[in-house]
């Protein structure tokens, strides 16, 4: 949620902040703004809606050349997404103004406090209480720095505030607390932001703030503090991908063409984890062996599609493990006061490492002592920093809000872990993980191969148009790729679509099936528990009470085909592999289907890439 991005040098302020938060678009937004300091005074214009909204306001009021800007797209929490609920908001006696991302919990008291100084208000936002403090505070003489320390100790809840004063023409101060902001450093230029993606074009040279900091930046130098003042210790670190990385490279969304690179993904997931001398080495992974070896449950907590990337993985990890693996949403996790020891794992997965939600959920399983592993796709983020251990997924930038590549290197994350700690513990033979490292390893080129026949599935969506609701079954690991593949149609073609587990179908969800319903059934390999029977038993209920079935099975499965009416064919995998493939074509069917309904595929309504608010 929430792009932010704030540049002190000798470039035009306002052009590097607008490109800045394009590169933030797919985090989801309903309003943008920018200020510049210029000739002692604050300019600023915002306006709901998109970024060319923004342009056509500049173009008629445009902003004067300037060193110093800071700019913002946001999410409304507090107030609607309006002109005057934009941010930057400017203090009251225009000395200074400021952007935000996440939410002031204690607004309202502090907004009584200030009005009852007659200080009067021109939003609803809990964004302005912040700028009005600060604006006091530095009239009143205290620096810039001092004073954003002060208003912070004040404030609860979460928070990235980014503030400019308009007598300081070089210099901009920002702070977070439980929201991601990251520095870049330039040659005699600077920058902050939310995503990195902001100042990619400029640099790749980053420093990661840690909680409760509070960074000061002129184009010649940056200076980070706790919220005492006290000098906090900084952590360079190097961004591995360039702009070209964060560009659509001719596909007409991003959410394309990060489907298209999940064979590289996946690839550069495994890369390096697995030694000549037959051993898998997770070097991120810095809990000792010992430690490992007492573990007695693991509980694996996420949202949304990296949830379901989470459910397989518990089917994985029981399997080679033995120990046992509960799947949790993260927002709900800590109100259920679960059961969490220090021989507890709890393995966290985010594709920004900054879900409010799961960074929530990992701090209450530290307090009860337990270890935490993150799984994530970003260096530098929260989540990784606060926890234990990391295993980086390595995918590239993700630009569309629905996750694909996300979702398939978290899995494949997930795997590695998995054969990782049942070679610590020795529940498998050197032999079987070596097949199993094997038959992964093969898999990119396997997705690949989907990639290249997908031609059946877009000519579906066309034939789907018309359909008011999707329904998805699967067994076993086939059940979250059903979820996986129901989440996609709702996000970004807004339609209804269930999955379920099918054999539950006949407990109820069954009453769904009607005359021409389609139902996507992803069918196991064969030769698996009677797995593979049972689906199939599956889509003859659903058939024979007038359900279009649009079956995934495996290459040379000939019992499923007097069954299917639309049958698509998959890759030969093991069982617990076949997300890895399965999951492909879905993505591309909502895909398909969005872009045909003239949908905006990666910026869907109502949702954000980062979901940084509880």
């Amino acid at each position: 949620m929430c792009g932010i991005i704030g540049y002190t040098g000798p470039r035009v302020a306002r052009e590097v902040v607008i490109a800045g938060l394009r590169r933030m678009e797919y985090r989801g937004y309903d309003s943008a703004g920018v200020a510049i300091v210029a000739d002692g005074r604050i300019e600023y214009r915002k306006k709901a809606g998109k970024i060319t909204n923004l342009d056509a306001e500049l173009a008629v009021h445009p902003l004067p050349d300037a060193g110093l800007g800071i700019g913002h797209t946001r999410w409304a929490t507090h107030g609607g997404p309006t002109d005057a609920n934009a941010h930057p908001h400017v203090s009251a006696n225009g000395r200074v103004a400021l952007i935000h991302n996440g939410i002031i919990e204690n607004f309202a008291t502090l907004r009584a406090e200030l009005q009852a100084s007659d200080v009067v208000f021109a939003s609803q936002t809990d964004t302005e209480t912040a700028a009005q403090l600060l604006g006091r505070e530095v009239a009143a003489g205290t620096d810039l720095a001092d004073a954003m320390r002060a208003v912070c100790a004040r404030l609860e809840g979460a928070f990235t505030l980014v503030a400019v004063d308009a007598q300081e023409p070089e210099r901009l101060v920002a702070a977070r607390r439980n929201s991601p902001l990251v520095v870049g450093v330039g040659q005699g230029e600077n920058f902050v932001a939310s995503d990195v993606a902001a100042f990619i074009e400029f640099t790749r040279h980053a420093i990661e703030l840690g909680q409760d900091q509070v960074v000061d930046v002129t184009p010649t130098s940056i200076t980070v503090t706790d919220f005492a003042g006290n000098l906090a210790q900084t952590h360079p670190f190097e961004v591995t991908w360039d702009l070209s990385a964060a560009e659509k490279a001719g596909y007409d969304w991003f959410m394309r063409k990060e489907i298209y690179e999940q064979p590289g993904a996946v690839a550069d997931t495994l890369l390096g984890r697995y030694h000549p001398d037959g051993s898998l080495k997770l070097d991120e992974l810095h809990i000792p062996e010992a430690e490992l070896r007492l573990i007695d449950k693991i509980i694996i907590v996420a949202c949304g599609t990296a949830y379901y990337a989470g459910l397989v993985a518990k089917y994985a990890i029981e399997h080679w493990t033995r120990i046992a693996c509960e799947v949790e949403i993260a927002s709900e996790f800590r109100y259920r006061d679960p059961i969490i020891t220090g021989s507890t794992l709890v393995v966290t997965l985010s594709q920004s490492g900054e879900t409010a939600d799961t960074l929530m959920a990992i701090r209450h399983a530290r307090e009860q002592h337990a270890k935490v592993i993150a799984i994530c796709n970003t260096n530098g983020a929260t989540i990784p920093r606060e926890s234990d251990a990391v295993i980086y997924t390595h995918a590239g930038p993700e630009i569309g809000v629905a996750s694909t590549k996300g979702f398939l290197t978290q899995v494949a994350a997930c795997y590695l872990l998995g054969l990782y700690l049942a070679q610590v513990r020795g529940t498998m033979y050197d032999d079987e993980i070596h097949a199993v490292m094997g038959e992964l390893a093969a898999t990119p080129p396997l997705i690949q191969k989907v990639l290249d026949e997908l031609d059946p599935i877009k000519q579906l969506a066309a034939d789907f148009l018309g359909k008011k609701s999707v329904l998805f079954l699967g067994r076993h690991v086939g059940y979250p790729v059903a979820l996986e593949g129901a989440l996609k149609l709702k996000e970004i073609a807004y339609l209804h679509a269930e999955g379920f587990p099918a054999g539950e179908l006949k407990h109820g969800p069954i009453a769904l099936v009607e005359d021409g319903v389609p139902i996507f059934i992803v069918v196991p390999p064969q030769g698996r528990d009677q797995l593979h029977d049972k689906v199939v038993s599956n889509i003859q209920e659903v058939r024979a009470r007038g359900a279009l079935t649009v079956v995934l099975a495996e290459e040379g499965d000939a019992e499923v085909e007097p069954y299917a009416d639309i049958l698509f064919r998959l890759p030969r995998v093991s069982t617990l592999l076949q997300p890895l493939v399965a999951t492909v074509p879905l993505q591309m069917f909502a895909c398909e289907l969005a872009t045909l309904k003239g949908y905006d595929v990666d910026q869907p309504r109502n949702l954000a890439k980062s979901v940084t608010v509880e």
